[in-house]
């Protein structure tokens, strides 16, 4: 069974960096698909990379990761609002997901979508 959890951006933006990679890895590990609200930033995202590596092993081959920014539309006035808002509320706009290297078969993406493959996991 596929199962997508939803990590909504005010449960998400409080968290340490620490915080946010282990509760990624523990569900991904569950065999979970992560849709979270908002995006990581640079730093948070090659640090689960890197951690990621550390754990492969026979029984958790890894993860796919993929990020959206929601392009927003307007003249220069309107994104000047929208980009202190955001930086006052500590939000990232967007869509990340993260799910298991052995379901998540390929995320395509482009500007404004995300198409996510999955593959039938093997029974052991």
């Amino acid at each position: 069974m596929l199962t997508l959890q939803y990590v909504p951006h005010h449960e998400f933006v409080s968290l340490s960096m620490d915080e946010k990679i282990r509760r990624i890895l523990k569900s991904v590990k569950e065999d979970k698909i992560l849709l979270i609200e908002g995006r990581l930033d640079h730093i948070e995202e090659s640090e689960l990379i890197k951690r990621t590596m550390q754990i492969i092993s026979k029984s958790f081959k890894g993860i796919e990761i993929a990020s959206i920014d929601y392009s927003f539309k307007g003249d220069f006035v309107e994104r000047l609002k929208k980009d202190i808002a955001h930086y006052l509320l500590r939000k990232r706009s967007g869509l990340t997901i993260v799910g298991p290297a052995t379901i998540v078969k390929e995320i395509r993406k482009d500007p404004s979508k995300i198409e996510l493959l999955t593959m039938e996991k093997k029974r052991k």
